[in-house]
């Protein structure tokens, strides 16, 4: 049987091949559009992969403007609407402590889309002159959290470990174009994500759609979705499904816990998978001083889980099409979202000889849903283990949360995806606006991609019902 790499190809590969170094000095020096002009004149001539290499940089550079939309005075009013005492002063110091997510682009300053809230989260001093808001919907979700872990806790001791307090969720996704299918020349394609029908979800039944689905991806594809075609008025195609989601957790054993190296899930789950899962030597490095000493396989993992949930910050990223290498930016940086703090922990595991691999999809929290990444793990006699470092980081508060996210889950998930940049079925011809997961879905023509600025996509939870284990 084929595995899950040989059946879905790699679309980030082309990405291991060099640019040209002057192509990449003109980026480096946020000459954008010199850079595309001399693309443009290297690609009449490339052939495949560098070619392939050439269209993704160009990609690249188009997202530029959409991740970094502010100038630095619509940026400072911004933020002043929350900090009254703030000055041009201070907000150039923060720009250069690195509080300030900037980049030069075309000889101006421009400041990330989402920098207001990576400053709080990198200099926290500044929450004490933040204007106070209402947060009542989120300490209330993260008590539901809390009690729901418990729960999951005393049922799976109870049971012996395992899968428990199964729910079953309803829920509804859509994707609504900005404009008419029409408008766009020709058929509309579009890909919905769909829980898989493995593990962590099960018992997935769809239920009603507004137009019959051309293609439904197979339940174990590694990044499941559900396909159809829009065409002349139409502008919106949503699905209706109910799938079951459980808690999970098993006492793990430190001396019991081994690792086959002889098993396909070892040959599968150590090796790399450029272009992020790469093992670099900074990587190799730090790896090999984690775990230095470390007697057992679980040794090795609790380690790699300390170290990046008590050093990695939480903070907004870019568009992840821009990074080289997520794990090493992670490692460097000591930031990064839930993708890229699972994905340096999947790579440092990796490294040191313990399976790991990607789940993503939604946090189905009924009060406060969302996208999310996570990651899991594998040691003998147990089977898959979840570890979910953002929400175990030892900055989000509550010993608890660091000890249950490694290894268990609160079944709060709807998971679509175990594996990261891999093809759909059926196939997008053209590059994703999310080449690395699938959260919300993707949309394109038969002549380009269709990027987030021209549709949304909506995820509704109708219903949520606790069912008898």
């Amino acid at each position: 049987m084929p595995s899950y790499s040989q059946k879905c190809p790699n679309i980030l590969l082309p990405l291991k091949e060099k640019l040209p170094t002057e192509i990449g000095s003109l980026i480096s020096e946020g000459k954008a559009e010199e850079a595309k002009k001399l693309i443009l004149a290297y690609l009449q001539d490339s052939s495949p992969p560098l070619r392939e290499r050439l269209e993704i940089e160009i990609e690249r550079l188009n997202r530029l403007g959409y991740e970094y939309p502010f100038s630095f005075d619509e940026a400072f009013r911004a933020l002043r609407k929350d900090i009254w005492d703030l000055r041009e002063e201070e907000f150039h110091e923060l720009i250069k402590r690195g509080c300030i997510d900037s980049i030069i682009l075309e000889g101006s300053l421009r400041i990330h889309r989402r920098f207001k809230a990576n400053t709080y989260w990198l200099c926290g001093d500044l929450k004490q002159r933040k204007r106070a808001k209402n947060d009542e919907r989120s300490d209330a979700g993260e008590l539901v959290l809390k009690w729901r872990a418990e729960r999951v806790l005393k049922a799976a001791k109870e049971k012996g470990g395992g899968f428990v307090l199964p729910l079953k969720y309803h829920v509804k996704a859509s994707i609504s174009l900005r404009k008419p299918a029409h408008q766009y020349g020709e058929v509309v394609r579009v890909w919905i994500p769909l829980p898989r029908d493995e593990t962590t979800n099960i018992s997935v039944r769809i239920l009603d759609a507004s137009k019959k689905p051309k293609y439904i991806a197979p339940p174990d594809h590694p990044q499941r979705t559900v396909y159809f075609e829009l065409e002349g008025e139409e502008r919106e195609v949503w699905i209706e499904y109910t799938f079951v989601s459980r808690g999970f957790h098993v006492e793990i054993d430190p001396k019991e816990a081994y690792i086959d190296t002889e098993s396909e899930v070892y040959r599968e789950y150590t090796s790399e998978r450029p272009p992020h899962i790469v093992f670099t030597e900074p990587l190799r490095k730090l790896a090999e001083e984690i775990t230095r000493g470390a007697s057992t396989p679980y040794e090795k993992v609790k380690r790699i889980w300390e170290w990046v949930t008590g050093n990695v910050r939480y903070t907004y990223a870019q568009d992840y099409l821009l990074y080289d290498n997520i794990p090493e930016y992670v490692a460097r940086e000591k930031r990064g979202d839930c993708g890229m703090q699972a994905l340096l922990f999947i790579t440092l595991c990796r490294l040191a000889g313990i399976p790991a691999r990607w789940e993503s999809g939604w946090y189905m929290n009924p009060l406060s849903p969302g996208m999310h990444d996570w990651a899991q793990f594998y040691l003998e006699p147990y089977g898959w283990l979840y570890a979910d470092p953002s929400f175990g980081n030892k900055r989000k508060g509550g010993e608890w949360r660091n000890q249950f996210y490694l290894g268990s889950i609160e079944g709060y998930r709807l998971a679509s995806n175990i594996e990261v940049y891999t093809q759909f079925d059926p196939p997008k011809k053209h590059l994703r606006s999310d080449p690395v997961d699938s959260q919300r879905g993707e949309a394109e023509t038969g002549g380009k991609n269709l990027y987030y600025n021209e549709w949304d996509f909506a995820l509704e939870i109708l219903s949520v019902e606790g069912l008898e284990d």
